[in-house]
């Protein structure tokens, strides 16, 4: 069983939509490189909401917005619109999300600005700074798994090596 879902609070909030056959289908979708698009979303909904339970601010919100950001089925390396993917993909995400379930103006506008910094829409509210943020590190993160996995693993051995030969 995976962190998230032995959180009771969060799984209330979002284990229903992740649940959804719909949202499944994120599942066999390579978000960035090393992840599915199902994984990403909840990676990012979850560290999201613990932010914002923290800081006691919308976790409900936060936690939704979080997972329903990247809801769309295309391959975005591959598939073209005229606008640009960044600017694109929030609204889709934010069209399919209403079909699962009705949006908050505070989630729809987490959905929506979650690019901003590629894109040039202000977020109007904390929680959406919050998603934006966790997205980029999550993406980043999932993105340079194998090159951690290559060095930062011997970085580590190398220095309990070390460390302990200068005793």
């Amino acid at each position: 069983m995976k962190k998230y879902e032995k959180d009771a609070e969060f799984m209330e909030l979002v284990g229903h939509l992740i649940e959804h056959p719909r949202f499944k289908k994120l599942d066999g979708i390579v978000q960035h490189h090393h992840s599915t698009r199902m994984e990403h979303s909840i990676n990012v909904a979850y560290t999201s909401y613990k932010i914002a339970r923290k800081f006691g601010w919308d976790q409900k919100a936060t936690a939704r917005g979080g997972l329903l950001h990247d809801f769309f089925y295309y391959d975005w390396r591959v598939t073209k619109f005229k606008k640009s993917h960044a600017w694109i993909h929030p609204r889709i995400a934010v069209r399919n999300a209403k079909k699962l379930t009705s949006l908050s103006k505070k989630e729809e506008d987490i959905i929506l600005k979650h690019m901003w910094g590629a894109t040039i829409a202000f977020p109007r509210y904390k929680e959406s700074y919050i998603v934006t943020m966790v997205d980029k590190y999550w993406a980043i993160k999932e993105a340079t798994t194998p090159m951690r996995r290559t060095f930062v693993k011997p970085i580590r051995y190398s220095r309990k090596f070390l460390d302990s030969h200068n005793r």
